[in-house]
């Protein structure tokens, strides 16, 4: 019975090894992991999930955002410290989107060229960049759309009067009439693609003019790199690296050339050898850097001063890093490339976050960053102070002086999580059917407009718009 027994043993282990993909991986399944590049989606939901919580601390935690001090002078709670904190760190899951869309971007038009097939690759940067327009923009607008109709309705009100930091500051007026209305949805529309606007019907569409703008960068550099030697190819990303980081100072965007052309370089890294030569010291590694990656994530972008180890951050920072730069956002994209690398290296890390549950969350972290917002700014508002009898708020007026305005006031912890809860299973819910029943629609929106502007027709009245809209003008002497 003992071999049987035995073999029945070997059995399971030999399918977690496989299914599980923990420290007892064989040869062959680690192979198929450091060739698997889905890990990025995974990464991308969990990404999304903490922008989410980060507009959640700013709600009802505001205190999370700064290193330190809790109830006891002195002190930090354990989510002002390291690591924890993250649920408040905004600005850095915006960097991870940043270098992940450096990174997936690039994988194919890098493969293609590595391959030799230098005009496919061409070809695929360019429909991929037309592509990437249109699935940003035409998502963004309906979600502003869909925001601007609720608010129009006067279902934002209890939001905009309630003590919820986040919610009060960017919850929308309803408009005087609804003439006026439609010329704010065009003012909002037009925010979302305008630097330095902010779309009050969705706010954290803010992040989408900058993920375009990175996807151009993607493009133009691998059009002026795409012939070289990957080493060289690399290089000259890292030039424009340190050179983009010039940018940012002076246009004080969130440091998009730094971490787009970080996670195309990121991107080349995962196609050498490297990962595999690592893998084998993976375990001891890769904790070590995804531990350093979110240490560095942590920095806080508010008064880092106030604990030690921010404070120690801040002056180490103030001596790498260029003058004059924002050392939250920096440390944060620094985070996240440490973080990636250790993923990369690692069969076990890039096994763990292809598992379906995150892969799913990866297929609907756009339509969660989309609608988010509209979910706090109404149910969660309505879960949670719905019934509350608004009571007086001291407010500061400039000059020293207050004045007193009237809120919501919050209920108790128990309610707030309790709504908290129920708010974001409803928006999960929302955006998984988003997700399979809206973004396929904007994708056949996307590939009409590219047959059209492509000139792919099929004989029909779409084909005939191959031909060029303007004359062409006939050169003298040929037939």
């Amino acid at each position: 019975m003992r071999p049987k027994t035995n073999g029945y043993m070997n059995g399971y282990l030999d399918k977690a090894r496989v299914s599980v993909g923990g420290p007892f991986m064989d040869s062959s399944a680690q192979k198929s992991a450091m060739q698997d590049t889905s890990w990025a989606d995974g990464l991308r939901g969990i990404a999304a999930l903490f922008v989410v919580s980060s507009h959640i601390v700013l709600c009802f935690a505001r205190r999370l955002v700064l290193p330190c001090c809790g109830d006891i002078e002195g002190v930090s709670l354990l989510f002002q410290r390291p690591i924890f904190r993250l649920l408040a760190q905004g600005h850095s899951w915006v960097a991870m989107f940043l270098v992940l869309s450096g990174f997936v971007n690039v994988l194919k038009p890098i493969k293609l060229a590595r391959a030799g097939q230098v005009e496919s690759a061409l070809s695929n940067m360019a429909i991929s960049a037309f592509r990437r327009t249109f699935r940003l923009m035409l998502p963004a607008a309906a979600a502003t759309i869909q925001s601007w109709v609720i608010c129009q309705l006067g279902m934002y009100e209890m939001a905009r009067n309630g003590d919820a930091y986040w919610l009060y500051t960017y919850t929308p007026v309803m408009s005087y009439s609804w003439g006026t209305a439609l010329e704010d949805l065009v003012k909002g529309l037009r925010a979302t693609w305008t630097i330095w606007e902010v779309n009050p019907y969705d706010q954290p569409q803010w992040a989408l003019i900058y993920l375009l703008e990175g996807s151009m960068f993607v493009f133009c550099a691998l059009l002026m790199t795409i012939n070289l030697t990957p080493g060289w190819r690399t290089t000259v990303l890292i030039i424009f690296v340190f050179w983009s980081s010039d940018w940012s100072q002076k246009f004080h965007d969130p440091l998009v050339g730094f971490t787009i052309f970080s996670g195309m370089i990121l991107a080349e890294l995962s196609m050498t050898s490297i990962p595999e030569r690592f893998a084998p010291i993976s375990p001891l590694l890769t904790p070590f850097l995804v531990f350093l990656g979110l240490f560095f994530m942590s920095h806080p972008s508010d008064h880092p001063q106030q604990a030690a180890w921010s404070n120690y951050l801040e002056e180490l920072g103030a001596k790498v890093f260029p003058p004059q730069g924002d050392l939250a956002r920096t440390w944060g994209s620094v985070g996240c490339m440490v973080l990636i690398v250790g993923v990369i290296v690692s069969p076990h890390a890039r096994r763990l976050l292809s598992r379906k549950p995150l892969l799913w969350l990866g297929k609907v972290s756009f339509p969660i960053y989309l609608l988010h917002g509209t979910f706090m700014r109404s149910l969660l508002a309505w879960f949670t102070f719905a019934g509350q009898t608004p009571a007086p708020f001291e407010i500061p007026a400039g000059d020293g002086e207050t004045t007193t305005i009237h809120r919501y006031p919050q209920p108790s912890s128990f309610r707030i999580m309790l709504s908290i809860a129920a708010s974001m299973g409803c928006m999960l819910v929302a955006a998984h059917y988003w997700a399979k029943n809206v973004e396929p629609v904007f994708g056949k929106i996307t590939k009409k407009a590219e047959d059209i502007m492509f000139g792919k027709g099929d004989g029909s009245s779409a084909g005939n718009l191959g031909r060029p809209m303007l004359p062409v003008k006939k050169e003298q002497g040929r037939d």
